[in-house]
């Protein structure tokens, strides 16, 4: 009876091992991206942590950058291009850091411009459910560590974003505050047990007043910032896969819109709108990770847009 017994126990702690190990080793389960918060920003990524999720590399530098650790100032013969963006910016798990939109620009520029640059650096200063508004908080914590270019990049429901706020983190289960101690923990929690409705938050989401013009002024101040810096300042604006083709964006989004082109176009700011470009393309599917999120085509055709443009704007 206690062989058969110490056999079962056995089995079993043996089966834990080879899933636990199994989690973590072919899924990256049990390390997590932890956030942390931040009064003015709501929330990033906490700084000098890497993890494999799925098979896809993220590492994040000592700014809470999707980018390798840098120094504050770059040298003189160093290209430096800042992206400030969201979760297409910031690519997620669903994107090995060598595929993200920061990662294909930064080849680009040095592969066609050896011989004006040592180096080309585009950090990649972003976070899941950023909008303007936190970006803006971004900029001004940390300034634009001596770049020669900003990139706003944002999508269509980034111009009804709400206020920053550091509510979800350690409360949401996409925004952990800490490790997990297992690997079968993290997947109990995220998948197995319903996630709790955070009551502080529909505040925040029920935000009244004028929100794209918050955001819009969001922008302004980050064009302000970065003209002041003498920098080059480049929006770009990727859309929902539900806005290409017909019937196209709702009327709340056709508004906005407009009044985002009347806005860049009376402040002289270059703007790109990929709506047109993406419905230009044979199969937009094929862009798309998800209804919003872009997958490695829909990133490199992103990227050489963007890039073309800063060559024109760099004088490159």
């Amino acid at each position: 009876m206690r062989l058969v017994l110490f056999a079962t126990l056995g089995t079993l702690l043996a089966t834990f091992i080879l899933l636990e190990v199994g989690l973590r080793w072919f899924f990256g389960f049990g390390n997590p991206l932890v956030y942390i918060t931040d009064p003015h920003i709501g929330y990033l990524l906490a700084p000098n942590q890497q993890t494999r999720r799925f098979g896809n590399r993220i590492q994040i530098n000592q700014y809470s950058m999707r980018t390798a650790p840098i120094s504050e100032k770059p040298s003189s013969s160093t290209l430096r291009i800042l992206l400030l963006g969201d979760s297409i910016a910031n690519g997620g798990w669903w994107t090995d850091g060598a595929n993200t939109i920061s990662s294909l620009m930064m080849g680009s520029l040095a592969a066609n411009h050896r011989d004006k640059f040592t180096d080309v650096e585009v950090l990649n200063a972003s976070a899941n459910s950023w909008g303007p508004r936190n970006e803006l908080a971004y900029l001004q914590h940390f300034g634009n560590f001596h770049s020669q270019a900003v990139v706003l990049l944002i999508n269509t429901d980034d111009l009804f974003a709400t206020a920053p706020t550091s509510l979800p983190v350690g409360r949401d289960r996409n925004y952990p505050a800490n490790q997990p101690p297992l690997a079968l923990v993290e997947v109990f929690q995220r998948y197995l047990i319903k996630q709790k409705p955070i009551p502080e938050l529909r505040a925040i989401y029920q935000e009244g007043g004028d929100r794209v013009g918050l955001n819009l002024d969001a922008i302004e101040k980050i064009h302000t910032l970065t003209r002041h810096s003498n920098l080059q300042f480049l929006l770009v604006m990727t859309p929902l896969l539900r806005e290409i083709g017909e019937p196209g964006p709702r009327d709340y989004e056709i508004k906005a819109r407009q009044r985002l082109i009347e806005f860049t176009q009376s402040r002289h700011i270059t703007y790109i709108d990929f709506l047109p470009i993406f419905n230009s393309q044979p199969d937009t599917q094929a862009l798309y990770h998800d209804t919003i999120h872009l997958n490695l085509s829909g990133n490199q055709l992103v990227t050489n847009t963007i890039v073309n443009q800063l060559k024109i704007l760099l004088c490159l």
